[in-house]
Parts: C-alpha cells; sequence; structure tokens
C-alpha cells in the first residue's frame, strides 16, 4: 500500500504515540492506584508525634497531622495506635534553620554621613528530617531516610504575628511535600 506523502506525515505521531505506550507497557513500570503498597502488607500504621531537636518547637503537631492527613486521604489500611499497628512511622526533625533569602536596603543620613541599613524581606526555611517505616513486631527498618530535606522561603516585615504566621504556613507546606515523598516511599518504595 502506497500512501501519499500527506498523509504519511499525518499518520507520524500517531505511530509515534503507539510506540510510546507499547514501549511503556512492555517496561514493567506502573503507577499502583489501589492505595495498597508495592511488596508490603500494612494492616494498620501508626504515625506518632514527629519529634525536633529544633528549639522551634509548635511545628511538629503540624508535621504530624500533615502526614497522617496524607495516608488517610489516599492509603486503604487504618491509621491505628502503635500498640495496634502492624508498622510504625517514626520521623525526627534534625534540622530548621532560616536564613535571609531578600533585602531591602535603606540609606539614611547619620551624623552627616550615609549609611545603609539592610532589612531581610524575605527568609529561606529549610528543614532536614530523618524518617523510617518499621515493622513494629520484628522490629525491621522497611524503608529509612536519614537526609529528607525540603526548603521553600516567606515573606518577613515589620509585624512579629504576621511573620510567625508566614513561616508557619511554609512549615505546612513544607510538611505537605514531604508528606507526598513519604507516602510515595511507603506506597510505591522507590
Amino acid at each position: 500500500m502506497n500512501l501519499p506523502y500527506k498523509q504519511y506525515k499525518a499518520l507520524l505521531p500517531i505511530l509515534a504515540v503507539l510506540l510510546f505506550l507499547l514501549f511503556a507497557a512492555g517496561c514493567g513500570y506502573h503507577f499502583r492506584g489501589t492505595g495498597k503498597p508495592v511488596g508490603l502488607q500494612i494492616e494498620g500504621l501508626a504515625i506518632p508525634l514527629m519529634e525536633s531537636t529544633s528549639s522551634s518547637l509548635g511545628f511538629e503537631g503540624d508535621f504530624t497531622r500533615i502526614i497522617r492527613q496524607e495516608f488517610a486521604s489516599h492509603a486503604r489500611f487504618p491509621l491505628v495506635s502503635r500498640e495496634k499497628a502492624s508498622t510504625v512511622l517514626i520521623g525526627k526533625v534534625y534540622d530548621i534553620k532560616t536564613d535571609p533569602y531578600t533585602y531591602n536596603l535603606t540609606q539614611t543620613m547619620v551624623a552627616g554621613e550615609k549609611t545603609n541599613y539592610s532589612t531581610t524581606s524575605a527568609r529561606w526555611l529549610k528543614i532536614k528530617l530523618d524518617v523510617k517505616l518499621v515493622d513494629r513486631k520484628t522490629g525491621k527498618i522497611i524503608w529509612h531516610d536519614k537526609k529528607m530535606e525540603e526548603e521553600t522561603t516567606f515573606a518577613v516585615g515589620t509585624d512579629p504575628l504576621a511573620n510567625r504566621y508566614n513561616e508557619r504556613r511554609a512549615v505546612q507546606q513544607i510538611a505537605r511535600s514531604l508528606a507526598q515523598r513519604i507516602y510515595l516511599k511507603t506506597m510505591e518504595r522507590f
């Protein structure tokens, strides 16, 4: 069968998509949307309060709540107390710090001389987490990531309450991102 050049050219995208689908189906990888982990039986999961060595207290509850919500909304096994759990997710925030991100520079005359004052208008928030999934009965570590980290920025100004609010929202944003990674690491284990 001889096709004119225009018809042949029109079929190329369709052929490319078909070849891609055949390749993807043959490579062995697939997403698992069942809410059950790959190669692991979890009858109940406990997620105790995240620990922290940081002097910045109060965010541990937010972290724990957000991670629990991630599992509760997607997984097909119950979140239970530690005593009833087959597996336990243990996390510890070992580093939380903020660094200046952007500055505002103000030039002022002091005693007849120009002086520059810099004030921070946004800060980096960086959080490092040590997290592991443990089989409660045997004590065997199923997976362990000692250096899970995430960062984001938040605005700062002259109002300390607004600054605290912005920082807390940044912590929650980081917690959501880490919760998704923890969930995928538990369910897909890659």
